[in-house]
């Protein structure tokens, strides 16, 4: 066995960054920016007013001042002449400032009567102009590789991008195997279980990037295991959950070695997922995860996920892990890497009294992943550890 660092180092040599595609920005929210993104216009285009109010020239403003309104300016509506000394334009937020005037009064400083404002005691020093360019200028950058947030994609509609280049979603193509399993709808005989592990594999995969398809179910002979595996021909990635291990029926590693694979490793110093297979088949990496379901929802978290990140070019690194408190205390950890179910209270971390790998109702209330080192103490309430959110 080998431990999860040295398994996450072999998986990340699996894969490398996948193309690119140019997608319309209405649709490429979540998506990863393949390449800088420079604004093709300045921000505002032009001095803008910051509040509603009146645009005057404000070298010689004083409180007391009358001055004469001799037009408006709205947004997307400016005034077409300039303002003189004694005049001012009555103006609304976002209108170009009119030429000749430097500052904008807030309507509340002003008493107005007719065409004629005056200038109130308690004029406010601040010339309420946004300038041009004071948010971006023309040239300046998106930078790439960032996955594309809302405020992201508001920026650069702003910079007048209407389409961006983004990484392809990386294809994953999923293998469940196993004679005792049926998929959700059918009805499973006495000796059979609902295939649950690649529905759930499927939704995490595609939260963070990918784009999963379930293959039909590989039953335990060769014949069928080849045809599923021939079936995932394009994917980048091709996961199998179960089958990896090393019983009568586990036909994985078998069928993986009968199709050329150059394996990577075999088993990892963890729990729950110890059974667990890597290599490459052509141009696909593949991942054989553990059937137990939260086995094989755990090793996705903590191998095919980095996996798919370090493939939209986000750099190869582990999943980032929090630090936490202890609410309750632990007894001492064995000689693998457990990653433990956990719920995160208002007092702090609070392992699952019940880690077995097969329990998805205990994982689908949890929260976290407590993270032990291989014979880590026992720890007290108040101790500080690190988890892996979920």
């Amino acid at each position: 066995m080998i431990p999860v660092s040295d398994a996450l180092e072999r998986l990340f040599a699996l894969v490398s960054p996948v193309g690119s595609e140019d997608v319309a920005l209405v649709e490429a929210a979540g998506r990863v920016l393949a390449q800088d993104v420079t604004a093709r216009r300045d921000q505002p285009p032009f001095a803008a007013s910051a509040m509603d109010g009146y645009a005057i020239p404000g070298a010689d403003a004083a409180p007391g001042d009358v001055l004469t309104v001799i037009g408006e300016a709205a947004a997307g509506h400016g005034f077409g002449g300039a303002v003189g000394a004694g005049e001012a334009v009555r103006i609304f937020t976002g209108a170009p400032l009119p030429e000749g005037a430097d500052r904008v009064v807030m309507q509340e400083d002003v008493t107005a009567e007719g065409a004629r404002i005056t200038l109130s005691d308690r004029l406010d020093p601040k010339d309420h102009v946004r300038p041009a360019g004071s948010d971006f200028r023309t040239g300046d950058r998106v930078p790439a590789p960032r996955v594309l947030r809302p405020a992201d994609i508001a920026l650069l509609a702003a910079m007048n991008i209407a389409s961006v280049p983004v990484r392809r979603r990386p294809e994953i193509a999923l293998i469940a195997t196993g004679d005792e399993l049926v998929m959700p709808g059918e009805e499973p005989g006495h000796d059979q279980i609902l295939a649950s592990n690649t529905f759930g594999l499927k939704a995490m995969f595609e939260g963070c990037g990918a784009r999963a398809r379930l293959l039909p179910i590989a039953r335990d002979s060769v014949a069928s295991l080849t045809a599923a595996v021939d079936l995932a021909r394009g994917a980048d990635l091709i996961v199998t959950i179960g089958g990896a291990s090393v019983g009568d029926h586990d036909l994985v590693g078998r069928v993986a070695g009968d199709l050329g694979i150059d394996r990577a490793f075999y088993k990892v110093a963890m729990r729950p997922g110890k059974p667990l297979m890597a290599g490459r088949i052509g141009d696909a990496a593949m991942v054989g995860l553990p059937g137990n379901p939260v086995s094989a929802m755990v090793c996705g978290q903590v191998f095919v996920v980095p996996m798919i990140r370090a493939m939209l070019g986000l750099g190869a690194a582990p999943a980032p892990r929090q630090i936490g408190r202890l609410a309750a205390p632990l007894d001492a950890n064995g000689p693998r890497e457990h990653y433990m179910r956990a719920r995160l209270t208002p007092e702090g971390l609070v392992a699952e009294t019940r880690q077995d790998s097969a329990l998805l109702g205990v994982l689908a209330t949890a929260d976290a992943l407590l993270v032990r080192a291989p014979h880590d103490p026992a720890r007290d309430v108040g101790d500080m550890v690190e988890y892996l959110p979920i």
